[in-house]
């Protein structure tokens, strides 16, 4: 009886450590997963701000007024140097 006490704890002691290892498959599966759909979405939120800019550069193009509404708030908005400098702006903020 003890002998088969002893291989039934053994045989528990081995599937818990089985069920250990499956949660950990599990998690690290779920983990690849969670960063794939964060990848895909900041691509997508990526292209969507390519496309929506090009669609107001070539507005800005046709327009005067516009570009120059337009110019002004991202006057305010833009503080880098070199960001100010892909639109013409003064390398110095306009609030400063």
């Amino acid at each position: 009886m003890s002998q088969a006490l002893t291989k039934l704890e053994a045989s528990i002691e081995a599937q818990q450590k089985k069920l250990a290892q499956l949660k950990a498959q599990k998690q690290r599966i779920e983990a690849r997963q969670r960063a794939k759909e964060q990848g895909l979405a900041r691509k997508q939120d990526t292209r969507k701000k390519i496309l929506a800019g090009a669609l107001l550069l070539e507005l800005m193009e046709k327009d005067p007024e516009l570009r120059k509404q337009i110019l002004g708030k991202l006057s305010t908005f833009l503080s880098r140097p070199d960001d100010r400098a892909l639109f013409g702006l003064p390398s110095g903020h306009a609030s400063e």
